[in-house]
């Protein structure tokens, strides 16, 4: 098939990569992870060149973080703007207008019929630890509650409060203490014999029994989810297991934090994935898309909750940076002007209506599951055990890098192929893309005749 937008020039990863990476091998410790070994030279919308002027499809999205595109041109303009006027005055030195627009805005999208406040600061991690100092400032109380399987950061809190041991904590210990995990719901791997409905019931009598049986709840600050576990493996909560939570979280006094790094600004089809479920959280944690790729989190609130802390407990060097800021004033006027929440449920359905054909096509496909423009596909070694297969989601990502498509994977077992495209990207990029992923799917199953269903 003729690429319009994929051109290799060289082999992957090319001369000038391979170069360039000796050097990275070099000065550069391992323990820093590199999904291709090619290095950027340019990168605008959906496609990305490289130094070898290959190009390529992302389909990365800098693990979820532009939404709006690579280099989007009102983002290009609004920091060359602020650049030109001052770069950083640390707003805990001298304050700058667009925090406050930035919060303003942020604090009439974000669900709730409530006074709302908004602060600001640079990781998503970073988010995360302030949540959980915000909250337990406010309960008086110390004991966190995570889930199974989620992702929250690096940092010693959000480590502790993450799943996967490795590579995210192996190693790494002592965690932190009063960090609890309890049960999410995952349908795909449910127990033979239980529709959807019963499982679902299941998990919700688990997460009850848990905060008998391993956390009392007038301990527990609060309950820290993400509406749809990112780095898990995209998986999808039944919204009667998120409104039950959310229940429970009132019945106790216990603050429900929605984690939206990921799932946030228009990735699902809404600004907060949390809107899917109906439910209204007591603080939301924000980062990723939210500046187009430069740094900036936050977290978002009830006023009478985030001003708790008193004067200097929150806050950092250059949280909430002016550059951060404006790309996030930019971003929100993009997905508003771009209509890309709706642009996110046409890409959604088409993603899903492509995995699925090729899950027909493919014994080790598992699963396809997704939110709006936040999709997977699980790959196991056949349908009847579900074993998860690592060996090949590796082999498919390697693959899809060789013809100029760029992918991640997800999963604690690293069996997922994750989908975190640009909204922006094109219908002509997007099925170059998935036409790509098909090919590289093709390519590694090719002679194992035993994970194909349908052949050509």
């Amino acid at each position: 098939m003729e690429r319009k937008f994929v051109k290799l020039q060289t082999e992957i990863p090319g001369p000038k990569s391979r170069e360039i990476l000796e050097r990275r091998n070099k000065y550069v410790p391992k323990g820093i992870s590199n999904n291709c070994e090619s290095f950027v030279k340019k990168a605008e919308g959906a496609v990305v060149e490289d130094v070898d002027g290959n190009h390529y499809i992302d389909f990365a999205g800098a693990i979820g973080t532009l939404n709006v595109g690579h280099s989007h041109p009102k983002v290009v303009k609004a920091l060359q703007e602020q650049a030109s006027q001052f770069i950083h005055t640390g707003f805990n030195v001298m304050m700058y207008e667009s925090y406050i627009n930035l919060a303003e805005r942020l604090c009439k999208l974000a669900p709730g019929h409530f006074d709302k406040q908004a602060a600001f600061f640079n990781s998503g991690a970073e988010a995360v630890e302030n949540a959980v100092k915000i909250a337990r400032k406010y309960t008086k109380r110390q004991g966190i509650v995570s889930f199974t399987r989620g992702f929250h950061g690096r940092t010693l809190m959000t480590m502790t409060m993450t799943s996967k041991v490795k590579p995210y904590k192996f190693g790494f210990g002592p965690f932190a203490p009063e960090v609890y995990k309890a049960p999410y719901p995952y349908v795909y791997r449910r127990p033979e014999g239980l529709t959807e409905s019963q499982y679902s019931d299941m998990i919700i009598e688990q997460f009850e029994q848990f905060l008998v049986a391993e956390a009392a709840p007038e301990t527990i600050a609060a309950v820290v989810m993400e509406p749809v576990q990112g780095e898990g493996g995209f998986i999808v909560p039944d919204k009667a297991f998120v409104k039950r939570v959310r229940e429970i979280c009132s019945q106790h006094g216990i603050l429900f934090i929605a984690d939206e790094i990921q799932t946030g600004f228009a990735r699902t089809g809404k600004y907060f994935a949390i809107e899917h479920f109906d439910v209204v959280p007591d603080l939301i944690t924000i980062s990723k898309s939210m500046g187009a790729g430069v740094p900036i989190s936050g977290v978002i609130g009830k006023a009478e909750i985030m001003n708790t802390p008193e004067i200097g407990e929150i806050g950092g060097t250059y949280a909430g940076s002016p550059l951060g800021c404006q790309a996030a004033l930019t971003v929100l006027d993009i997905i508003e002007e771009e209509k890309l929440n709706n642009r996110a449920r046409l890409i959604g359905e088409r993603v899903m209506e492509k995995m699925q054909l090729l899950a027909d096509r493919f014994e080790g496909i598992g699963n396809v599951r997704g939110l709006g423009a936040m999709c997977a596909m699980e790959i196991v070694k056949d349908r009847k055990s579900k074993t998860p297969d690592k060996e090949v989601v590796g082999k498919i990502v390697k693959e899809a890098a060789k013809r100029g498509l760029m992918l991640l994977s997800a999963g604690i077992y690293s069996n997922v192929i994750r989908l975190l495209m640009p909204i922006t990207i094109t219908n002509e990029q997007l099925e170059e893309g998935l036409q790509i992923l098909e090919e590289a799917i093709e390519a590694v199953y090719q002679n194992n005749a035993a994970l194909s269903v349908g052949g050509e």
